[in-house]
């Protein structure tokens, strides 16, 4: 039987082209059933016209539907993915700008502190919404999460559903693949376990031919080429001894050293060769820039661009084919709800650890304890996030309050009342999408 595939959010153009090119380079997928929905018509309709192309170039016997109607999208279907955005540009830019005029100054804001919680608000009753028809229609599913911020929407969905959904990122194996790269080192010849939360893991082994790489790597950095590509993962790494995952500007917004200061931000933030260094607003200025360009460089794609068949780095494709395609085991870091797989961070939160996709699942192949040191910086985020979890399910203010107030970055720059006016200005900026929240107690 060919299996279904249901995008939800297919408007995201890019990354649902990727996706569905890695999923029909499989043999057990060439004729599947591929469903695409969002609520933006015009978006969903380019979508439709790029995965035909695809599908039309590679000569495959799949066949594509579009809807606006997500149950049709969902039911019976094998494989879920998850790519949605609640509220377009001129929403979430308030989660950027409202802190900005506070004194904190954010890079990307989709994963922790005050503008990855409000877009975690926003988000949540989204996916939970989907994740329920989920249960109704296809409850044998394996649901596949990109939305970020990542960590407190997996956590979110996991303690409320049975449904097998996990969360995934390319920043571990896209970090893995830099690091070889500042080696000279085939990635084929590296090994490493890497391990933590969603954007604030570490690579606790980095292995090159079986040797031990990190003394090379410590030499690697002092390239003044290298140098400049990451300066605040590697100043974080001189310190802390562990390479971290995701780029320095998302890094930069997790901890107190980097963006409490102008001229701090000018030294490590500023001016670095790296795809996202930290400059102020990086992927919301991006994103004003493309709501005005997408169209005609999506129609550009549609009318001369070349199709690439061949598969490219995420895990999506990989993961369906080791459960229900030829099964072929697949090792991989996947977002779980911590049950002992970490040690040293508090169980029920969101951990980003080394798991193996197999015809019976998911399942995690190693518990580790992380250094001592390591496992302090990444348990306050944790903690902080499963804080915001516990608001956002029992509709409590304060705790949202509360997770922002102890957020590193926000308490380097705010005082305790600074805090609290700049947590009620976005939960008013927001109250079309938070009314779950009765009461703002705090």
């Amino acid at each position: 039987m060919s299996k279904k595939f249901a995008f939800i959010g297919a408007g995201s153009l890019d990354f649902t082209r990727d996706l569905v090119r890695d999923i029909l380079t499989f043999d057990h997928f060439h004729d599947c059933e591929i469903w695409l929905m969002d609520i933006n018509e015009k978006r969903l309709e380019y979508s439709k016209r790029g995965i035909k192309k695809i599908v039309e170039k590679g000569n495959y016997g799949a066949t594509v539907h579009a809807t606006t109607d997500r149950v049709e999208a969902l039911r019976d279907a094998d494989g879920v993915l998850i790519t949605v955005l609640q509220g377009g540009v001129d929403v979430w830019r308030h989660d950027i700008e409202i802190p900005e005029k506070y004194g904190v100054d954010i890079c990307v804001g989709d994963t922790r502190g005050p503008s990855g919680i409000f877009r975690f608000l926003r988000t949540a009753p989204v996916l939970l919404d989907i994740i329920r028809d989920v249960e109704k229609v296809c409850p044998k599913a394996i649901v596949l999460n990109y939305t970020n911020p990542m960590a407190m929407l997996v956590s979110y969905l996991q303690a409320q559903t049975e449904v097998n959904v996990t969360g995934l990122c390319h920043s571990v194996q896209g970090t893995a693949l830099m690091l070889a790269d500042w080696l000279g080192a085939d990635i084929k010849d590296v090994d490493y376990t890497c391990a933590g939360i969603n954007h604030q893991a570490f690579y606790v082994d980095y292995r090159w031919k079986g040797e031990d790489a990190y003394p090379l790597l410590r030499e690697a950095i002092k390239r003044p080429e290298v140098a400049n590509e990451e300066k605040v993962r590697i100043e974080m790494f001189k310190y802390l001894q562990y390479f971290p995952t995701e780029s320095s500007g998302h890094n930069s917004e997790y901890n107190p050293w980097f963006r409490k200061r102008k001229d701090l931000i000018e030294k490590y933030c500023m001016n670095g060769t790296g795809w996202n260094p930290g400059e102020h607003a990086y992927i919301l200025k991006e994103y004003l820039d493309r709501e005005e360009t997408w169209e005609s460089e999506y129609s550009d794609w549609l009318e001369n661009g070349e199709v690439e068949l061949d598969r490219g780095e995420e895990y999506a494709s990989h993961i369906f084919n080791a459960i229900f395609g030829d099964h072929e085991p697949f090792y991989f870091n996947g977002n779980l709800r911590n049950d002992r797989y970490i040690t040293n961070i508090v169980d029920g939160a969101c951990v980003e650890v080394p798991v193996v996709a197999t015809s019976k699942g998911i399942t995690v192949t190693k518990r580790l304890e992380l250094p001592q040191h390591i496992a302090a910086f990444v348990s306050h985020s944790a903690q902080l996030e499963e804080l915001a979890v516990a608001g956002a399910i029992e509709g409590d203010a304060y705790k949202i309050f509360s997770a922002i107030l102890m957020d590193p970055l926000t308490a380097s720059v705010l005082s305790m009342e600074e805090t609290k006016d700049m947590v009620k200005e976005m939960f008013e900026k927001n109250k079309e999408y938070l009314g779950y929240f009765k009461k703002i107690n705090f």
